[in-house]
Parts: C-alpha cells; sequence; structure tokens
C-alpha cells in the first residue's frame, strides 16, 4: 500500500455475544464484525491490529486498535468516522473515537499499560439488568480481607499461579502490576487492576481468588504463598467472563512494551 494514512480507534462492545475480539473459526470475533464494517468505506482496508485479545463473554470500554488506507481512499474527516463506522455495526459495538496516527504508531506494541475492571453483584439476588455484566456473588464477602489480599498482586512478580494454559509456551510469566484495588459501592464490587500485561485469563484468575478470600477459603496471606509456589493448582477459581471489561489502555512514548507481554492477554 503506497502513502497509507493510519488510524487509531478506541473501540466498546458488549462481549455477550461474541467467542473473543479476534476472528474464529468457528463462532464470531468482534473484529470480524468491526473489518466488515471498515471495508465497506474503504475497499482497500485489510486487518486491524488491536491492543488487546479479550476472550470469550469479555467486554470492552478502551479496546485500542489501528487500520491503514490508501490516501486516495481517506476521504471521511476523523471526527465523523466513527459515525461512518457505527453505521454498519451491530448495536453491541461502537466505535468510540478515531484520530490519525503516526505511521509507526502499533495498537499492540506501543502499549506501555491496561487496566481491567470487574464487577461483581454481592447481594442475594442478581440485578437482572447486569446479567450480562457482572458476576453474581449472593454470600456475604468480607471487603476488608479481600483487599489485604489484593496488596499482595501489586509489584513485579510470577503470576503463573492466576493464569490459564494458552496453549502454547510462554517465554516468562513475571509481569508487574501497578494497581490492585476493591471498590464497594452498594451490593456492587468492582475490582480495578492495572499493569504492563496480563497472561492468559489472569485478571479472572486473580478475581475468582479474592471472592474466595472474601468468603474465608483463603486467607490473604495464602495469596502470598500462592504466588511464591507458581502453580495454577495451588490458587482460586477463574472467575466467569461476564464481569470483565478491558477499561482502558495506556500509551508511554518513552518506552515499548515486552513483545512477549504484549501478545497475551485476557
Amino acid at each position: 500500500m503506497t502513502d497509507p494514512v493510519k488510524y487509531k480507534i478506541v473501540v466498546a462492545y458488549d462481549g455477550t455475544a461474541y467467542q473473543g475480539w479476534q476472528w474464529q473459526r468457528i463462532g464470531l470475533g468482534v473484529q470480524q464484525r468491526v473489518e466488515e464494517a471498515l471495508v465497506k468505506l474503504f475497499p482497500s482496508s485489510r486487518r486491524i491490529d488491536s491492543s488487546s485479545r479479550t476472550d470469550t463473554g469479555v467486554h470492552a470500554l478502551g479496546m485500542v486498535a489501528h487500520f491503514q488506507i490508501p490516501k486516495a481512499e481517506d476521504r471521511i474527516p476523523a471526527a465523523r468516522l466513527p459515525i461512518a463506522i457505527n453505521s454498519l455495526l451491530p448495536f453491541d459495538i461502537r466505535i468510540l473515537s478515531a484520530v490519525r496516527a503516526p505511521k509507526k504508531f502499533h495498537a499492540r506494541f506501543d502499549a506501555t499499560g491496561k487496566q481491567y475492571r470487574y464487577f461483581v453483584w454481592n447481594h442475594l439476588s442478581m440485578n437482572p439488568l447486569l446479567r450480562n455484566t457482572a458476576w453474581h456473588v449472593p454470600r456475604k464477602l468480607d471487603v476488608a480481607a479481600m483487599r489485604a489480599a489484593a496488596k499482595h498482586f501489586v509489584g513485579e512478580q510470577d503470576f503463573q499461579s492466576f493464569a490459564a494454559n494458552p496453549g502454547y509456551k510462554k517465554k516468562t510469566t513475571v509481569r508487574h502490576l501497578t494497581k490492585c484495588e476493591v471498590k464497594k459501592t452498594g451490593t456492587q464490587l468492582t475490582f480495578i487492576i492495572e499493569g504492563d500485561g496480563f497472561l492468559y485469563k489472569m485478571c479472572r484468575g486473580i478475581v475468582g481468588t479474592l471472592i474466595q478470600v472474601g468468603i474465608g477459603k483463603f486467607t490473604p496471606d495464602e495469596v502470598r504463598t500462592m504466588l511464591d509456589k507458581a502453580d495454577r493448582r495451588v490458587a482460586g477459581m477463574t472467575a466467569p467472563a461476564q464481569g470483565l471489561v478491558l477499561w482502558k489502555v495506556y500509551y508511554n512514548k518513552s518506552r515499548r512494551r515486552h513483545r512477549e507481554a504484549a501478545l497475551e492477554d485476557e
């Protein structure tokens, strides 16, 4: 493609009906729907590159992606591009913003951090309005114990005990979390997890374990032992997909993420 124009877009989606972000051999990925919309506007557009690879049923509010088109096809103002793309997308996927990006920008490899949020409805009865976006936990939870346990996850350490097998050998399972917090608003709990990279189903392994701390299955200090053993069998359960949202992707021009960390995700 000669003299291409590159765009950076932010995508939000309800992942309930999709088998994750990526194209699927069997099933439907969010990426497919976005690319099908783009090719109707820009016939020369091909695959888009994303910052993350969310799993089946996981949602996003801040998925970042980029695509390139020939300059000759660049006829829609950037400010109106989200409207044009959204008119061709299903109701559960929306482009929130679109801006021109530098030629060297890469949505995945230039990302320096991500924030995930996981939502739990902690009440005897589930809120039906949140059935697709929160995990219903009816048992009483010890929030103070969960907050104490969450502190163990902050820092650079091996998260093997909280990740699922991605189906290929990983060079390293060390990641750096800058935040792991538990917020409570009424009956809703929000787990905020932020770091430079994530292993496959790592956030859900952390949340599942914290919930089990909350019901008294584990003590907060046992989380430290789980981390040290680097063995998935010693940690807690994997939380269900529907409560997880890719909230935001961070970009810092001063550094690029390690390629291995950039390739793995929820």
